[in-house]
């Protein structure tokens, strides 16, 4: 930067005094004034400006940045999810055969004891129907 001190300050207002004469300094000095502020405020908005953009840069970075977090997380979780939905499946699928009515045996007509299973469940099963039939209905119009 142009370092510009007091005593140069000074030697340059002696010199535009007696170019310009005392007349026109005092309109030369308010229009270098003036310029002097459209360049400083110039300069600050195109700073501000910047620093906006840094901002913006940061703020969009950061997001990223979050939204790698959430899908990571997201990944993780479904990880998870999946190794207890494995097991819970295979166990409701189990419970689904046991709860499934067993075919009747062929043959004589008959089941046993062996062929139906020695667990009580299964006998329980077998004795109960799943859905109960609906009652008749005496006929009244014929005697029986």
């Amino acid at each position: 930067m142009i370092e510009i001190s007091f005593g140069k300050l000074v030697l340059l207002a002696l010199v535009a005094l007696i170019v310009l004469g005392p007349e026109k300094l005092p309109g030369v000095a308010r229009t270098a004034g003036a310029l002097l502020r459209r360049v400083r405020s110039g300069w600050d908005n195109v700073r501000a400006e910047v620093e906006r953009e840094f901002e913006i840069e940061e703020i969009k970075r950061t997001a990223r940045e979050a939204a790698a977090r959430a899908e990571a997380l997201q990944s993780q979780l479904n990880d998870g999810v999946q190794k207890v939905r494995e097991p819970l499946a295979g166990a409701l699928d189990e419970a689904a055969a046991m709860v499934r009515p067993k075919a009747p045996a062929t043959g004589d007509g008959a089941e046993t004891g062996t062929e139906a299973g020695d667990d009580p469940s299964s006998q329980v099963q077998a004795e109960l129907p799943l859905s109960a039939p609906a009652p008749a209905e005496p006929n009244r119009d014929h005697p029986a």
